[in-house]
Protein backbone atom coordinates (compact mmCIF):
# COMPACT_ATOMS: atom_id res chain seq x y z
CA UNK A 1 0.00 0.00 0.00
CA UNK A 2 3.04 2.30 -0.22
CA UNK A 3 5.45 1.58 -3.08
CA UNK A 4 7.76 3.90 -5.04
CA UNK A 5 8.92 2.97 -8.54
CA UNK A 6 12.10 4.11 -10.25
CA UNK A 7 10.10 5.35 -13.25
CA UNK A 8 7.91 7.59 -11.08
CA UNK A 9 9.97 8.56 -8.02
CA UNK A 10 13.43 10.01 -8.47
CA UNK A 11 14.62 8.42 -5.22
CA UNK A 12 13.49 4.85 -6.03
CA UNK A 13 15.52 2.02 -7.57
CA UNK A 14 12.78 -0.59 -8.00
CA UNK A 15 10.77 -1.20 -11.20
CA UNK A 16 7.12 -2.27 -11.08
CA UNK A 17 8.11 -5.55 -12.75
CA UNK A 18 10.61 -6.28 -9.98
CA UNK A 19 8.03 -5.38 -7.33
CA UNK A 20 5.64 -7.93 -8.81
CA UNK A 21 8.26 -10.69 -8.78
CA UNK A 22 9.39 -9.95 -5.22
CA UNK A 23 5.91 -9.46 -3.78
CA UNK A 24 4.53 -12.63 -5.37
CA UNK A 25 7.47 -14.54 -3.89
CA UNK A 26 6.47 -13.17 -0.48
CA UNK A 27 2.82 -14.18 -0.89
CA UNK A 28 1.27 -10.81 -1.74
CA UNK A 29 -1.74 -10.50 -4.05
CA UNK A 30 -1.18 -6.92 -5.17
CA UNK A 31 0.46 -3.54 -4.69
CA UNK A 32 -0.44 0.15 -4.69
CA UNK A 33 1.99 2.41 -6.57
CA UNK A 34 2.37 5.67 -4.61
CA UNK A 35 4.99 7.72 -6.41
CA UNK A 36 5.77 11.26 -5.26
CA UNK A 37 3.44 13.77 -6.98
CA UNK A 38 3.49 11.59 -10.10
CA UNK A 39 1.64 8.88 -12.01
CA UNK A 40 4.53 8.50 -14.44
CA UNK A 41 5.71 5.07 -13.34
CA UNK A 42 2.24 3.51 -13.46
CA UNK A 43 1.37 5.13 -16.80
CA UNK A 44 4.57 3.88 -18.45
CA UNK A 45 3.84 0.39 -17.20
CA UNK A 46 0.25 0.53 -18.53
CA UNK A 47 1.35 1.83 -21.95
CA UNK A 48 3.71 -1.07 -22.52
CA UNK A 49 1.06 -3.65 -21.61
CA UNK A 50 2.17 -4.44 -18.09
CA UNK A 51 -1.38 -4.65 -16.71
CA UNK A 52 -2.21 -7.59 -18.97
CA UNK A 53 0.88 -9.48 -17.82
CA UNK A 54 0.07 -8.81 -14.16
CA UNK A 55 -3.52 -9.99 -14.62
CA UNK A 56 -2.28 -13.19 -16.23
CA UNK A 57 -0.08 -13.71 -13.19
CA UNK A 58 -3.07 -13.12 -10.87
CA UNK A 59 -1.48 -10.03 -9.34
CA UNK A 60 -3.22 -6.67 -8.94
CA UNK A 61 -1.35 -3.40 -9.52
CA UNK A 62 -3.21 -0.24 -8.52
CA UNK A 63 -2.27 3.42 -8.67
CA UNK A 64 -2.28 6.21 -6.10
CA UNK A 65 -0.04 9.16 -5.35
CA UNK A 66 1.94 10.37 -2.36
CA UNK A 67 1.12 14.05 -2.45
CA UNK A 68 3.33 16.77 -0.93
CA UNK A 69 1.00 19.28 0.72
CA UNK A 70 2.14 22.77 1.55
CA UNK A 71 1.12 22.67 5.19
CA UNK A 72 0.63 19.06 6.34
CA UNK A 73 3.32 16.80 4.91
CA UNK A 74 2.66 13.73 2.78
CA UNK A 75 -0.77 12.24 2.04
CA UNK A 76 -1.61 9.06 0.14
CA UNK A 77 -4.41 9.87 -2.32
CA UNK A 78 -6.38 7.12 -4.09
CA UNK A 79 -8.70 8.21 -6.91
CA UNK A 80 -11.26 6.23 -8.95
CA UNK A 81 -10.27 4.22 -12.01
CA UNK A 82 -8.78 6.30 -14.81
CA UNK A 83 -8.92 9.63 -12.97
CA UNK A 84 -5.50 11.32 -12.77
CA UNK A 85 -6.07 15.11 -12.81
CA UNK A 86 -3.00 17.27 -13.51
CA UNK A 87 -3.59 19.21 -10.27
CA UNK A 88 -2.50 16.15 -8.28
CA UNK A 89 0.84 16.16 -10.07
CA UNK A 90 1.56 19.71 -8.88
CA UNK A 91 2.72 19.72 -5.27
CA UNK A 92 1.88 22.39 -2.73
CA UNK A 93 -1.90 22.37 -2.19
CA UNK A 94 -3.07 23.21 1.30
CA UNK A 95 -4.39 20.12 3.05
CA UNK A 96 -7.95 21.45 3.32
CA UNK A 97 -8.09 21.93 -0.43
CA UNK A 98 -6.58 18.48 -1.05
CA UNK A 99 -9.21 16.83 1.15
CA UNK A 100 -12.07 18.69 -0.52
CA UNK A 101 -10.87 18.05 -4.06
CA UNK A 102 -10.17 14.36 -3.43
CA UNK A 103 -13.65 13.78 -2.03
CA UNK A 104 -15.31 15.81 -4.78
CA UNK A 105 -13.74 13.47 -7.34
CA UNK A 106 -14.79 10.37 -5.40
CA UNK A 107 -11.41 9.40 -3.94
CA UNK A 108 -10.04 8.68 -0.49
CA UNK A 109 -6.93 9.90 1.28
CA UNK A 110 -4.99 9.72 4.52
CA UNK A 111 -1.74 10.93 6.08
CA UNK A 112 1.35 8.88 5.32
CA UNK A 113 3.55 8.15 8.37
CA UNK A 114 1.79 10.89 10.44
CA UNK A 115 4.37 10.78 13.27
CA UNK A 116 7.35 9.81 11.11
CA UNK A 117 10.09 11.93 9.61
CA UNK A 118 9.36 15.46 10.83
CA UNK A 119 10.04 17.07 7.45
CA UNK A 120 7.16 15.24 5.75
CA UNK A 121 4.76 13.94 8.41
CA UNK A 122 1.39 15.55 9.12
CA UNK A 123 1.48 15.85 12.89
CA UNK A 124 4.62 17.99 12.83
CA UNK A 125 3.08 20.65 10.58
CA UNK A 126 1.15 23.74 11.65
CA UNK A 127 -2.08 22.86 9.85
CA UNK A 128 -2.62 19.75 11.99
CA UNK A 129 -1.15 21.31 15.12
CA UNK A 130 -3.61 24.22 14.84
CA UNK A 131 -6.57 22.08 13.84
CA UNK A 132 -6.04 18.37 14.52
CA UNK A 133 -9.75 17.76 13.91
CA UNK A 134 -9.03 18.12 10.19
CA UNK A 135 -8.37 14.39 10.54
CA UNK A 136 -12.10 13.80 10.95
CA UNK A 137 -12.27 14.42 7.20
CA UNK A 138 -9.63 11.89 6.08
CA UNK A 139 -10.54 8.31 5.19
CA UNK A 140 -7.67 6.31 6.66
CA UNK A 141 -4.34 6.62 8.45
CA UNK A 142 -1.10 4.90 7.54
CA UNK A 143 -0.83 3.04 10.82
CA UNK A 144 2.38 1.20 9.95
CA UNK A 145 5.35 2.32 7.86
CA UNK A 146 8.57 0.32 7.89
CA UNK A 147 10.67 3.49 7.54
CA UNK A 148 9.51 4.79 10.89
CA UNK A 149 10.21 3.82 14.50
CA UNK A 150 8.02 1.59 16.63
CA UNK A 151 7.06 4.66 18.67
CA UNK A 152 6.01 6.60 15.53
CA UNK A 153 3.90 3.67 14.36
CA UNK A 154 2.31 3.24 17.79
CA UNK A 155 1.36 6.92 17.81
CA UNK A 156 -0.12 6.55 14.31
CA UNK A 157 -2.31 3.68 15.52
CA UNK A 158 -3.45 5.76 18.49
CA UNK A 159 -4.27 8.63 16.15
CA UNK A 160 -6.41 6.35 14.00
CA UNK A 161 -8.18 5.03 17.08
CA UNK A 162 -8.88 8.56 18.34
CA UNK A 163 -10.50 9.60 15.07
CA UNK A 164 -12.01 6.17 14.36
CA UNK A 165 -10.19 5.65 11.05
CA UNK A 166 -9.10 2.39 9.40
CA UNK A 167 -5.37 1.80 9.10
CA UNK A 168 -3.18 0.72 6.21
CA UNK A 169 0.37 -0.59 6.39
CA UNK A 170 3.13 -0.20 3.83
CA UNK A 171 6.83 -0.64 3.27
CA UNK A 172 7.38 2.83 1.72
CA UNK A 173 9.99 0.92 -0.27
CA UNK A 174 12.43 2.67 -2.57
CA UNK A 175 15.01 -0.15 -2.53
CA UNK A 176 14.82 -3.89 -3.23
CA UNK A 177 15.65 -5.01 0.29
CA UNK A 178 12.63 -3.24 1.81
CA UNK A 179 9.97 -4.53 -0.60
CA UNK A 180 7.25 -6.47 1.22
CA UNK A 181 8.19 -5.38 4.74
CA UNK A 182 4.74 -3.85 5.30
CA UNK A 183 1.32 -5.33 4.57
CA UNK A 184 -2.43 -4.65 4.62
CA UNK A 185 -4.99 -7.47 4.67
CA UNK A 186 -8.51 -7.07 3.26
CA UNK A 187 -11.47 -9.42 3.59
CA UNK A 188 -12.65 -8.82 0.02
CA UNK A 189 -11.32 -9.15 -3.53
CA UNK A 190 -9.67 -6.02 -4.89
CA UNK A 191 -9.01 -5.72 -8.61
CA UNK A 192 -9.47 -2.00 -9.29
CA UNK A 193 -9.03 1.37 -7.60
CA UNK A 194 -12.82 1.50 -7.15
CA UNK A 195 -12.69 -1.80 -5.27
CA UNK A 196 -9.96 -0.42 -3.03
CA UNK A 197 -11.81 2.84 -2.35
CA UNK A 198 -14.97 0.92 -1.43
CA UNK A 199 -13.03 -1.49 0.77
CA UNK A 200 -11.53 1.39 2.75
CA UNK A 201 -14.86 3.18 3.08
CA UNK A 202 -16.60 -0.02 4.14
CA UNK A 203 -13.83 -0.88 6.62
CA UNK A 204 -12.87 -4.13 4.98
CA UNK A 205 -9.29 -3.93 6.29
CA UNK A 206 -8.69 -6.79 8.72
CA UNK A 207 -5.04 -6.18 9.64
CA UNK A 208 -1.94 -4.17 8.86
CA UNK A 209 1.63 -4.23 10.07
CA UNK A 210 5.08 -5.45 9.18
CA UNK A 211 8.68 -5.18 10.26
CA UNK A 212 10.43 -1.94 11.19
CA UNK A 213 13.68 -1.57 9.22
CA UNK A 214 17.01 -0.69 10.74
CA UNK A 215 17.81 3.00 11.22
CA UNK A 216 19.93 4.12 8.28
CA UNK A 217 22.38 6.98 7.99
CA UNK A 218 20.01 8.58 5.48
CA UNK A 219 17.16 8.47 8.01
CA UNK A 220 19.32 10.05 10.69
CA UNK A 221 20.24 12.91 8.36
CA UNK A 222 16.56 13.46 7.55
CA UNK A 223 15.76 13.72 11.27
CA UNK A 224 18.56 16.20 11.94
CA UNK A 225 17.66 19.90 12.25
CA UNK A 226 19.21 20.78 8.90
CA UNK A 227 17.45 17.88 7.20
CA UNK A 228 14.01 18.78 8.57
CA UNK A 229 14.11 22.50 7.84
CA UNK A 230 16.00 22.07 4.59
CA UNK A 231 13.28 19.80 3.24
CA UNK A 232 10.48 22.02 4.53
CA UNK A 233 12.05 25.05 2.85
CA UNK A 234 12.50 23.08 -0.37
CA UNK A 235 8.92 21.80 -0.33
CA UNK A 236 7.40 25.17 0.54
CA UNK A 237 9.51 26.91 -2.10
CA UNK A 238 8.36 24.51 -4.80
CA UNK A 239 4.79 24.89 -3.60
CA UNK A 240 4.98 28.66 -4.11
CA UNK A 241 6.79 28.28 -7.43
CA UNK A 242 4.13 25.92 -8.79
CA UNK A 243 1.21 27.97 -7.44
CA UNK A 244 0.26 29.60 -10.80
CA UNK A 245 0.34 26.20 -12.55
CA UNK A 246 -1.74 24.63 -9.78
CA UNK A 247 -4.39 27.37 -10.06
CA UNK A 248 -4.52 26.89 -13.82
CA UNK A 249 -4.91 23.13 -13.48
CA UNK A 250 -7.62 23.52 -10.83
CA UNK A 251 -9.59 25.86 -13.08
CA UNK A 252 -9.15 23.45 -16.01
CA UNK A 253 -10.37 20.53 -13.87
CA UNK A 254 -13.51 22.38 -12.74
Amino acid sequence: MHCHTKAGSIDSRVSIDKYIVLLKEKGFDGMLVTDHDSYRGFKKWILRGGAKDAANNDFTVLCAIEYDTRDAGHFIVILPVGIMPPIFRTRGMHVKKLIGLTHMIGGVLGPAHPFGTKSSSAMFFKALQRDPDLLTHVDFVEGFNTCESEVANALALELAKKYDKPCIGGSDSHEYKYVGMGYTDFDCDIKTNNDLINAIRQRKITACGGKVRERTRKAKHKEAFYGIWGFKAYNRGLGVLFSPLRKHRTAHHH
